[in-house]
């Protein structure tokens, strides 16, 4: 039994539809604490809208999403930019680093927007930077970095400021197998070990593989899954 004190994470009867697109159907999605969760499904089955409203992004037309045991779907904008700021962190295909930026500002740039002075932002930036291999390349512009060693800087950047969860939208995409499978194996022990949990949107099997659980999706409806147990409807 997998008590409720360990989800961090849950969409409940989530819907969603653009115009007469129905993107999510009623998805229940429960993620537990420093789990790997990866979704998958052919294009417009609704994975990236089932992230997007699970990481506050998106608001659900219908549901609840709960973030240890507190809603999200209902909050405002101000207050889910704060959220996806402190709470949660993201990894996307591209990395959306920022190209002007060294690597070791564009990881401290989460701290630095809530605060943080710039010399402890950045020296928390490199130590992060440091446990991921990075080391000697704190100064370097994305564009001075392969992809895999720029997709090293986008998950320090998502971990930097203590994520409960991390969002990673194909972050294999853009990479070829062997770096891609390199960059999950970052990803997903980066993730375990700072006890956050990992949900991943990806078409790969490999990348897949990687997590702690599968979830499938078509048509906007989850169609197999293994979910936690011992969550209340």
């Amino acid at each position: 039994m997998t008590p409720i004190d360990d989800i961090v994470l849950m969409g409940r009867e989530l819907t969603k539809r653009y115009g007469q697109t129905v993107a999510l159907a009623g998805v229940d999605l429960a993620i537990r604490r420093a789990e790997s969760v990866a979704v998958m499904g052919p294009s417009g089955s609704g994975k990236s809208t089932l992230l997007h409203c699970l990481a506050g992004i998106i608001r659900p037309d219908s549901g609840v999403v709960l973030l240890d045991g507190r809603p999200v779907h209902g909050l405002g904008e101000r207050q889910r930019s704060e959220l996806r700021r402190t709470r949660f962190g993201f990894v996307f295909q591209s990395g959306q680093l920022l190209p002007e930026l060294p690597a070791d500002e564009n990881v401290a740039l989460p701290l630095m927007l809530g605060g943080v002075p710039r010399r402890r932002a950045v020296g928390r930036a490199r130590e992060w930077l440091d446990h991921l291999g990075l080391r000697g390349k704190e100064r370097n512009r994305p564009g001075e970095l392969s992809g895999g060693q720029a997709q090293r800087v986008a998950i320090a950047r998502a971990l930097v400021a203590g994520a409960s969860v991390v969002f990673a939208d194909e972050p294999t995409g853009a990479l070829d197998q062997t770096t891609g499978q390199e960059t999950m194996r970052v990803l997903t022990h980066a993730t375990r070990a700072s006890g956050a949990s990992l949900v991943v949107v990806t078409h790969d099997t490999q990348v897949a593989a990687a997590c702690d659980r599968t979830v499938h999706m078509r048509d906007g409806y989850v169609v197999t899954a293994h979910q936690p147990v011992g969550v209340a409807r």
